[in-house]
């Protein structure tokens, strides 16, 4: 369901403490259009869902960067490791 993905997705990007409100509507958003049955209404169903859509680019811009390492990060922690091992064999 769409709610659950929202969810997931809130929670990865950590934006409930930055925007708590702006999380709740989208998740609401999210609960709404699961809510409309299949078939039923696709112009309601997709105003939720341009609206949701909407909501979460905003959301993702305003989610804190996340410290994970990128494949240059990965490269010099690698360098770092062969170097160090080279140096505990040699003396």
């Amino acid at each position: 369901m769409a709610a659950d993905e929202i969810r997931a997705e809130i929670d990865k990007l950590g934006v409930r403490a930055v925007a708590p409100g702006l999380a709740q509507v989208a998740i609401t958003l999210a609960e709404s259009l699961d809510s409309i049955p299949v078939g039923d209404s696709p112009t309601a169903r997709a105003v939720v869902a341009r609206e949701l859509h909407a909501l979460m680019v905003r959301l993702r811009a305003l989610a804190p960067v996340q410290e994970q390492g990128d494949t240059v990060d990965d490269i010099a922690h690698q360098r770092e490791k062969r170097r160090a091992e080279a140096k505990r064999k040699s003396g």
